[in-house]
């Protein structure tokens, strides 16, 4: 309060040789007693309705960076209703007149440090927010929305982030998911953590990200409120929402750490395999610890959607979702080491702008050829020679360069094959004791935080000594086929059917087809 009584005054008066001049906010005033002038503070301007991502520039808005999200819910299955209030705790970065959330549902009313605010839709997930008083930059925000929806029936482009099941509902996706269950600053430039409490008949199950703070509590009308908090900061695509019946299993980690795996009811037959995966969680990060450095937060897990849920799946931050079509050929341990990859590349380590999305996917592919080399099922070598000459220089993947993809191929499958083999390349050039230096620090240097393609290749030179613009060059940016030389052309000169495939081959195919997506 003191703050912006504070600003409103410079902003009106201004003492100069003790003569008094007043005037509007922005206006210049009197002349100092040295004869410079001294400028009243400029007017609050609007935040801007995007952070200027160069793939979604309007994705996050600017202005202001959230701390925390508090999201209160009520959801009924057999509606796909879901209402409720999110309180949002920021602050200003800029003096504000007015600032954007991303969201989609209707809403009843905002509320700005306790003031009844106005607010009008802009564009297609736009909520404009005029501020009901000066907001300074520095100031502290809490930012309450009510509002109320159908998100399966809430459409961009004829597209929902939201999937309505028989028994509930999954929030889940890439890269964009909050808008249809709660409002935010949707880009991973602004990291938050969440409480998310949710209220849903009794018998339906939630679960989300984090921890669950205390357990299940019965409400009024046979219902009960469900709660989970994430105590480490995350991109808002990383925090998820899964109601409905599923089977809830909690263990202990070898690092002392909370595992909660959740299994949908409806999985039948597809069960086992699921539970043979998942359950192998804490084990495959226990081990991705001794390659990528310490896990980077307070809780494992993982989530067996149900059967009509996604046909992908997703590193939401503590806890991946995973679709059923991963199971339908029995265990699969390559998508869990994929998933919890990406909480040390994706979810700790976020992209500062989406055309880094090989930061996230090259670097989880590549751990999948590191679990076959530790499960004797292939080696990291033969993987890329197995890749590379299953590929022809004619063939369309050569054309979408990882290292920048487009907006369009974020999730192509070269960003996922090619960008592994990037990685396999940078790893020749530098040698295994450089290589297995670089990942570690690169977690440790950027954990909770963002990174660039530029960062990485300028840490991997100044820890390996060596100039890779070349490598990355070539296999990051460069369309078209990279040459091999020596050894390696002759190894990948042969038909694929004419080497030896891998014994994890089939199985990373299998996977990659669904993650792809």
């Amino acid at each position: 309060m003191r703050r912006v009584l504070a600003a409103a005054i410079a902003a009106l008066t201004v003492t100069t040789a003790g003569t008094a001049v007043t005037g509007a906010p922005g206006q210049a005033a009197a002349r100092s007693g040295w004869g410079r002038p001294t400028l009243a503070p400029a007017a609050p301007t609007p935040g801007s309705p995007g952070l200027g991502d160069s793939y979604f520039p309007d994705y996050g808005n600017g202005g202001y960076d959230v701390d925390h999200y508090d999201i209160r819910l009520r959801y009924e299955p057999a509606t796909d209703q879901l209402s409720g209030t999110t309180t949002i705790l920021a602050r200003a970065t800029q003096d504000l007149s007015r600032f954007n959330l991303d969201f989609l549902l209707g809403v009843e009313s905002v509320r700005v440090n306790g003031w009844s605010a106005t607010f009008a839709r802009e564009g297609v997930h736009e909520l404009a927010i005029n501020a009901p008083r000066p907001i300074v930059k520095g100031q502290s925000l809490t930012i309450v929305v009510k509002y109320a929806g159908v998100p399966s029936t809430t459409r961009v482009n004829g597209y929902s982030g939201w999937t309505r099941t028989a028994d509930g509902g999954l929030a889940v996706n890439e890269p964009e998911s909050a808008w249809w269950w709660y409002p935010s600053n949707d880009h991973p430039l602004d990291k938050a953590n969440w409480d998310v409490s949710v209220s849903v008949p009794a018998g339906v199950e939630v679960v989300s990200n984090g921890v669950q703070p205390r357990p299940p509590l019965a409400e009024a009308g046979n219902r009960v409120r469900w709660s989970w908090r994430s105590t480490s900061p995350g991109a808002t695509y990383e925090s998820f929402l899964a109601v409905g019946q599923y089977d809830i299993v909690t263990d202990t980690a070898p690092n002392g750490q909370p595992v909660v795996n959740a299994y949908s009811t409806t999985l039948g037959p597809l069960a086992p395999a699921a539970r043979a995966s998942i359950e192998r969680t804490a084990e495959i990060v226990e081990w991705g610890s001794t390659i990528f450095g310490p896990y980077p937060f307070e809780a494992q897990g993982g989530v067996a959607g149900p059967v009509d849920g996604i046909g992908f799946a997703l590193e939401t931050q503590t806890r991946p979702v995973y679709g059923p079509g991963f199971w339908r050929r029995g265990s699969n341990t390559y998508v869990i080491v994929h998933e919890n990859a990406h909480q040390w590349f994706g979810a700790s380590v976020s992209v500062a702008d989406w055309r880094h999305i090989w930061l996230n996917e090259g670097f989880a592919s590549y751990a999948e050829w590191l679990w076959s080399e530790e499960q004797g099922e292939g080696t990291a070598q033969e993987l890329f020679d197995f890749t590379y000459a299953t590929y022809p220089a004619d063939d369309d993947f050569w054309q979408v360069p990882p290292g920048d993809p487009g907006a369009n191929d974020i999730f192509d499958g070269a960003v996922y094959d090619r960008g592994a083999m990037a990685l396999h390349q940078i790893r020749l050039a530098v040698g295994d004791d450089a290589f297995f230096r670089i990942l570690p620090q690169w977690t440790a240097a950027h954990r909770h935080g963002n990174g660039t393609v530029e960062q990485f290749q300028a840490l991997a030179e100044q820890a390996s000594g060596q100039d890779l613009d070349a490598v990355f060059t070539t296999w990051l940016f460069t369309r078209g086929r990279p040459e091999l030389s020596g050894e390696a052309a002759a190894r990948t000169a042969t038909a694929p059917t004419e080497l030896a495939e891998p014994k994890s081959w089939a199985r990373l195919r299998e996977s990659h087809r669904l993650l792809a997506h």
